[in-house]
């Protein structure tokens, strides 16, 4: 029996609790006795430190020097910490480098600078050109243009106000007539969609409510993690999540500062990773928050010839143009032109004019004449090609920048001498920026860097925020660092991916249900069996719609079928919400910036009549039907999460059944402990406390072993083993087994030794165990060696 203990602060299995006014510290500490006893070794807490009054999710901080008010303040943390640690718990905090809130009125380093401008102390603070806007901050606030807005501007007590809205006023210029003092501030209130193309400093993606933070300079890096560091350091807390490094200037080296800073202590980063792309080598981290690891699940799941059957039938059903929604990659593409044109205009116009600069004055002659709109359109046609979020400082740029993306670039030109600005760009992006005294180094590498940084923004945006909307003929499979164009994933690839998780990142976190998944594990769970029955779908959409029949439109039907399908019993405000969030995101016929009452008003009529009206009777009788299939699917799910190679979280309430949808459906409080657990609680606190009681099975010194089934139904049985001491065994697309007769005589070859199932604790098996008998209470098992 492997026996040894993980490092200190190293989680064995961690749980996420969603903090807010609603449910502060206080409440997390009295949920602590239940969770010890579910078998989790850490608490893992969402964002805790001030942020903007009423926040319900925490990252729009205000104050990384203090720990939030509402939640209980710093005491409130450090007794949450006291309780925890007296059940044998610790805590993972959540942190945000990437930016605060822009709120000056709760916000008091932009204050500051909004009062003094870049000659305040905190300026260095944020990601502001001042090079830009004649040297004031543009702040998108307004209802409308400023001259139309003058009567909701006033002054009172030196202070601008607008509405709900407070800000500073320059020294001396409170007595000003209010069209001077305006212009003599070092911001410039302006209307909200002036965001779009005038912006002059760097935002969370396109949220011009979060402006970026500048870690990367040392004195910021001291000054905004002085208080967590200072938690960890005194043992409030052991290991870290960090939120969106994807939007820092250097990625690589703020990871080793703060490994440095922590000495060390278990770190997970929030970075999604492309379908075949590795989190660099070089980061000191355990791993990513595991949005790899849900895709590789899920995609055991799904039927990969049914999944490519059911997106014939939502072409013919939903009818959708190819480069909106009809094809995967065409899609993507589409959405990424208009996410640059529109949401990060202000952002590729910043790039152009620094590419514009530099070869205006650039030593090298070759890289002279270049007109502005070939530069912008060269860049433009390099962000929309890259495969990945962004290059990194470690990585050779030239292998996400890509000889074969140019080559496809220059095909935007007419004229072959201005395709040449393609070459132009793509040599400032991936050669050397050389020497740092060169007159041109600065902004060789601020092109580099905001480079990055847009492609990081467009990825998030065309991709998750777009495409994920308008390509839905498998919900299940437009999740976050999901792979839409290809969501199968063989029993062979899942095996390979985690013997890779095993070698490289074998304490990396993982998940299949989050605070920013766009459907909970259950949902997707159920979704994946439509790809096992796609002419039974099929069928029940021609029942239960026509064209024309209060559609809105057929994609949105579409998706709203499979929305009810997947979640069962279905509130109507909680499906309405979460389809007119869908519409919004799509951009096809609605937008959040450009919305349009008449459709949204079909879509919520369309809802309320259909899925979840009598016809949708029709849908819950079919997944009633399909029943035994989704409860296959959701406890496999489970267990594979639970016993993969990585450190599992458990998102709130989803150690039972939990049917959410985007958020914020998925961010409302649960239940401690549940009144009625069910088969998924007993399954996974079985699997945590058997980590508990075995860390060094699932650990950083563990093995992973694929098992292989023998027999006509071999490919249904999932099973591996972990360090020879417990088996895994799932049963995948179990209505196609179903289908095809059942296991008959299937076997699964144990390791040696007898082995007792801890999910029906009076079962043993050793040698050859037939998998029928393996699966006859519960589609799943979970064996521990108990003898040799």
């Amino acid at each position: 029996m492997t026996s040894e203990r993980p490092g200190p602060g190293v989680p064995t299995a961690t749980y996420r609790l969603q903090l807010q006014p609603a449910f502060p510290f206080a409440a997390a500490a009295a949920a602590v006795p239940y969770l010890a006893s579910l078998g989790v070794s850490h608490l893992h807490l969402s964002p805790v430190l001030e942020a903007v009054p009423g926040s319900t999710h925490g990252y729009d901080v205000v104050d990384p020097a203090r720990v939030r008010a509402e939640l209980g303040g710093e005491e409130g943390l450090r007794a949450l910490s006291r309780t925890a640690r007296e059940h044998g718990l610790g805590l993972v905090l959540d942190i945000v480098p990437n930016h605060m809130a822009m709120a000056p009125r709760h916000n008091h380093a932009l204050w500051e600078v909004l009062r003094e401008g870049p000659a305040s102390p905190y300026a260095r603070w944020f990601d502001i050109d001042w090079d830009a806007q004649d040297g004031r901050m543009l702040l998108p606030v307004l209802g409308g243009p400023v001259g139309t807005q003058l009567e909701h501007l006033t002054v009172d007590g030196g202070v601008l106000r607008y509405h709900d809205h407070a800000f500073p006023l320059r020294e001396g210029t409170e007595d000003l007539p209010l069209p001077r003092l305006l212009d003599a501030q070092w911001y410039r209130p302006v209307w909200w969609r002036l965001a779009r193309t005038e912006l002059n400093y760097r935002r969370f993606f396109s949220i011009s409510e979060l402006i970026g933070v500048r870690v990367e300079d040392p004195e910021v890096f001291d000054a905004t993690h002085a208080t967590v560091l200072r938690l960890l350091d005194e043992g409030v807390a052991d290991g870290l999540r960090i939120d969106h490094p994807d939007g820092l200037a250097d990625p690589d080296a703020y990871l080793a500062r703060l490994h440095e800073a922590t000495g060390g202590r278990w770190t997970v980063v929030e970075k999604i990773l492309a379908d075949g792309e590795h989190l660099p080598a070089s980061w000191p981290v355990a791993g990513t928050t595991g949005y790899d690891a849900l895709r590789h699940v899920d995609g055991l799941f799904t039927d990969t010839t049914g999944a490519y059957e059911l997106l014939g039938q939502y072409r013919r059903f939903a009818a959708p143009q190819t480069d909106r929604g009809g094809n995967w990659e065409a899609t993507v593409r589409r959405a990424a032109y208009k996410v640059l044109t529109h949401e990060l205009a202000t952002e590729t116009d910043r790039l152009t004019r620094v590419a514009a600069r530099l070869c205006a004055v650039s030593p090298d002659l070759a890289l002279r004449d270049r007109a502005p709109w070939a530069l912008r359109t060269a860049l433009e046609e390099l962000l929309v090609r890259l495969r990945v979020y962004r290059p990194y400082t470690s990585q050779d740029a030239s292998a996400v920048v890509t000889g074969e993306a140019a080559e496809e670039a220059r095909l935007a030109f007419v004229v072959p001498e201005e395709a040449e600005a393609v070459d132009v760009v793509r040599r400032l992006l991936v050669e050397p920026t050389g020497d740092a005294s060169a007159p041109d180094h600065t902004d060789r590498v601020e092109l580099r860097t905001r480079f990055a940084q847009t492609a990081s923004a467009l990825r998030a945006k065309s991709v998750e925020d777009t495409a994920f909307y308008r390509y839905v003929p498998l919900l299940s499979a437009t999740e976050v660092g999901g792979a839409p164009g290809s969501p199968g994933v063989s029993p062979d690839d899942f095996h390979a991916y985690c013997a890779r998780v095993q070698r490289d990142r074998p304490l990396t976190g993982t998940v299949v249900s989050t605070h920013d998944t766009k459907r909970s594990a259950d949902v997707r769970a159920a979704l994946s069996v439509l790809t096992e029955c796609p002419a039974r779908w099929a069928e029940v959409l021609a029942e239960v719609t026509a064209a024309g029949d209060g559609v809105p439109d057929g994609q949105l039907a579409w998706a709203a079928w499979q929305t009810v399908f997947g979640l069962g019993q279905a509130e109507e405000e909680r499906v309405q919400e979460a389809l007119l969030k869908h519409a919004r995101e799509a951009g096809l016929y609605t937008s959040w910036t450009e919305q349009e009452p008449p459709y949204e008003e079909a879509v919520k009529a369309f809802v309320a009549a259909g899925p979840c009206g009598a016809p949708g009777e029709r849908v819950a009788a079919l997944r009633k039907a399909l029943e035994p299939h989704v409860r296959a699917n959701v406890l496999g799910t489970a267990l594979v999460h639970l016993t993969m190679p990585g450190v599992p979280d458990v998102y709130q309430g989803t150690e039972g059944e939990y049917r959410a949808l985007v958020d914020p459906d998925n961010r409302r409080p649960v239940e401690f402990p549940p009144s009625l657990p069910g088969e998924k609680d007993a399954l996974t606190a079985a699997a945590l406390r058997l980590r508990s009681r075995r860390p060094g099975t699932f650990g950083a010194s563990a093995t992973y072993a694929p098992l292989t089934a023998e027999g006509r139904a071999a490919g249904h049985c999932l099973a591996f083993a972990r360090s020879g001491e417990v088996v895994t065994a799932v049963t995948r697309l179990s209505l196609r087994l179903a289908d095809a007769g059942g296991w008959d005589e299937t076997l699964l070859p144990l390791p040696p030794g007898r082995w007792t199932d801890l999910l029906t604790p009076e079962r043993r098996f050793t040698g050859h165990a037939r998998v029928a008998d393996l699966f006859a209470h519960l589609p799943v098992a979970l064996l521990e060696r108990t003898e040799d």
